[in-house]
């Protein structure tokens, strides 16, 4: 046994081979070989059956056959301690550079070649050990290894980069969610904002500190930049949240209990991708400044040519409103064929004067759709400086507008419509509580005037099969720190006659251009409701049990080009045009009838309107959840805080297992077992209602007990 090792080609026993298991190479000693299949014995002494086909391209040395299992352990350790230690000293790297682009594959003898005048097994195993650990430079395709190219060596070495930070970032950020969702179990309150470490889990770097912080806010807002960052960073998330339960918002809670967003954060805004305030206009300076410089131009321009329209102008809106794009104007007329009656001229803002479609700003101003009023604040459609600065009719300045001139009867009805475009001065902004208090004391005669046909135009459509929804809408106001807000809700003093005005105003503006529109053939972007309703449905409705019965027929109204009847407004066409600076439906179709009127042909032609309408029903859609959903939200805040009071309601419906109370002083409705209720359960009914478990978070509110009132 003491004689030197020699080479041979051939497999017997003594001969000395490797193999590749779990992707590591190997080392043993061939006991016995019959027809290709090898018994072999490990480094570690296990005996292991194999086919040849499963040995790595190097062999030896080659031993004597007969040595004792002792022996064979010895000497398997020896290679196996040099070959490593030759392994350290190899850099396949280099190997790599001289010779990726002078050929695509080599066996490792060549490689060796580059190495060593007569390389020995040894040197051939270690430095085939070492290809086979460069898998971002090598691929080994027995006998031989791929030289990768170099656009491929640098994808896969991001590959590798990538899957070691994907494992700092889980290893760290795991022990950090389960921390946080031990505290918010236990109802611990939130860490303070800036918190970066928790006792049980340390962040190791700024890098993973901020890799985490993108990856939860990404899951809160449930989209990205891009669909290869959202995959990315979905991949993170199921690897983070392993072993944490699977509730709803589970994302937002752990930020909140990390003090990356604030308690009571609006997650329906990152959902919809919607920037709050005002600070996402800075992006469009340059934009925003050429608005308003082409504005301050041509009003200057207007006031010198004398071009400013003298009809003394009104609006009323409530005390708050900055954005003002609507304003009136009545007057007693001679008709055509004798009598008198009525010339409303409806103003309408004008943002679209010198608008670049399709530009940055306006994708933006498109992507946003509509502004947003909530308890907590507004976000506007449009930068403010625009939408509540040069384009919104504040008095005393001028400003460009759409006019459309009706002539009415003695009964309301329209006999003519003219639009116009102009500079018009609005001589006061009226809030409501005071037009309601002139209009009570009855002296003005304008806004009396105004209210007089107001009040026609509603008989008028009534007789067409109108449906008024007449509910008082609680105010919900906010009090308090973030992190400790009281929630307020009153029913304030309406201003009934003052609100009948505008909203008939608004009516008769958007039915009477989108009558206009389609005798002219200018396509605008209608809101339709083509339903057949029972005479039943028709009326003013302000009983709760009425109004839910009355909703129940109605359907919800859709975006469409071809004008259709609008059931619950009884018009025959219903075009938006009365909110340019609110609302990118209304944006467009003042477009539209503004490139009419001063081109004779509108901006885009119908089927490229047609083309918009799924992209802006989508968004229309996801942004109307935020309008919808999140004053609920604080309204089951307020409940939550006064969880221990009862709370009067009444059923308005009584049918199958779970009756529905309506909570007239909340304007929320509830459902609750028909036993709660008894058996003298019927519409109409009221009762006092305690709630049990209420999480605004996930919009569930559920009755505990419901009592008869007396």
């Amino acid at each position: 046994m003491s004689n030197p090792p020699k080479l041979s080609g051939f497999l017997k026993p003594g001969s000395v081979v490797e193999f590749l298991q779990d992707n590591e190479a190997h080392i043993a000693w061939v006991l016995e070989e019959s027809g290709g299949r090898l018994r072999l014995l490990t480094r570690t002494r296990r005996e292991v059956k194999l086919p040849d086909s499963r040995l790595l391209p190097w062999t030896g040395p080659e031993y004597p056959a007969g040595a004792t299992r002792e022996e064979i352990s010895h000497r398997l350790e020896a290679l196996e301690t040099r070959r490593r230690e030759i392994m350290a000293e190899l850099n396949p790297l280099e190997l790599w550079d001289m010779a990726q682009g002078e050929l695509e594959r080599a066996p490792v003898e060549w490689f060796a070649t580059l190495l060593w005048q007569e390389p020995g097994v040894n040197e051939l195993a270690a430095l085939g050990r070492a290809l086979l650990g460069a898998k971002t430079h090598f691929k080994f395709n027995p006998p031989d290894f791929e030289i990768h190219p170099a656009d491929k060596v640098e994808a896969r070495l991001a590959q590798e980069r990538e899957a070691k930070e994907r494992e700092s970032v889980v290893n760290a950020g795991h022990a950090l969610l389960t921390g946080l969702w031990n505290r918010i179990k236990s109802g611990q309150p939130p860490l303070p904002p800036g918190t970066r470490d928790l006792p049980e889990a340390r962040i190791p770097d700024d890098e993973v500190l901020k890799r985490l912080h993108a990856v939860l806010l990404a899951q809160v807002a449930g989209r990205s930049a891009s669909s290869s960052e959202h995959d990315a960073l979905a991949k993170f998330w199921e690897s983070l949240k392993k072993s944490l339960p699977d509730v709803p918002h589970l994302p937002l809670q752990l930020a909140q209990a990390w003090g990356l967003l604030p308690p009571h954060h609006n997650h329906l805004l990152d959902e919809a991708g919607y920037a709050w305030g005002d600070e996402w206009s800075a992006e469009f300076a340059d934009e925003i400044f050429e608005q308003l410089k082409r504005f301050d131009d041509l009003a200057a321009s207007a006031a010198k040519d004398g071009g400013l329209d003298p009809t003394p102008f009104v609006s009323i809106d409530a005390a708050t409103t900055r954005d003002i794009d609507d304003a009136f104007f009545v007057a007693r007329a001679e008709l055509p064929g004798g009598g008198e009656g009525f010339r409303c001229a409806i103003a309408l803002a004008r943002p679209t004067l010198a608008w670049d479609f399709g530009g940055r700003l306006d994708r933006e101003v498109m992507n946003r759709v509509t502004s947003l009023y909530l308890p907590e604040g507004s976000g506007h459609m449009m930068p403010e400086s625009l939408g509540t600065g040069h384009f919104s009719l504040a008095e005393g300045q001028p400003k460009p507008a759409l006019v459309a001139e009706f002539l009415l009867d003695e009964r309301g009805e329209v006999l003519d419509t003219t639009p116009r475009l102009a500079w018009i001065t609005v001589t006061r902004n009226i809030a409501y509580p005071d037009a309601q208090a002139t209009l009570d004391a009855d002296s003005d005669a304008h806004l009396s005037l105004a209210m007089r046909l107001a009040r026609l135009l509603l008989d008028r459509r009534l007789e067409r099969g109108a449906v008024v929804i007449d509910r008082p809408e609680p105010v919900v106001s906010l009090e308090g720190e973030p992190g400790d807000v009281r929630v307020c809700i009153e029913t304030r003093a309406g201003c009934p006659d003052a609100e009948l005005l505008v909203s008939e105003f608004m009516i008769l503006a958007n039915c009477g251009l989108a009558r206009w529109a389609g005798e002219v053939g200018v396509p605008l972007l209608h809101r339709t409701q083509n339903i057949a309703l029972p005479p039943s449905a028709t009326g003013v409705f302000n009983d709760p049990v009425d109004i839910a019965r009355v909703v129940k027929l109605l359907a919800p109204p859709a975006l469409e080009c071809t004008p259709r009847r609008h059931a619950a407004l009884a018009c025959e066409a219903y075009a938006t045009l009365t909110s340019p600076i609110r609302r990118y439906v209304d944006f467009l179709n003042m477009a539209q009838i503004q490139d009419y009127l001063a081109t004779g042909a509108p901006r885009l032609s119908l089927a490229e309107l047609e083309a918009l309408i799924p992209t802006l029903s989508a968004r229309i859609q996801e942004v109307g959840q935020i309008q919808r959903f999140r004053p609920r939200y604080w309204k089951l805040v307020y409940l939550a805080q006064h969880k221990r009071e009862s709370f009067p309601a009444l059923v308005v419906d009584d049918t199958g297992p779970y009756p529905t109370l309506a909570l007239p002083d909340l304007q929320l409705q509830v459902r609750l077992p028909r036993n709660m209720l008894g058996e003298k359960a019927h519409p109409g009914m009221a009762v006092t209602v305690l709630f049990g478990r209420i999480d605004p978070l996930t919009n569930e509110l559920k009755v505990l007990e419901a009592q008869e009132a007396e």
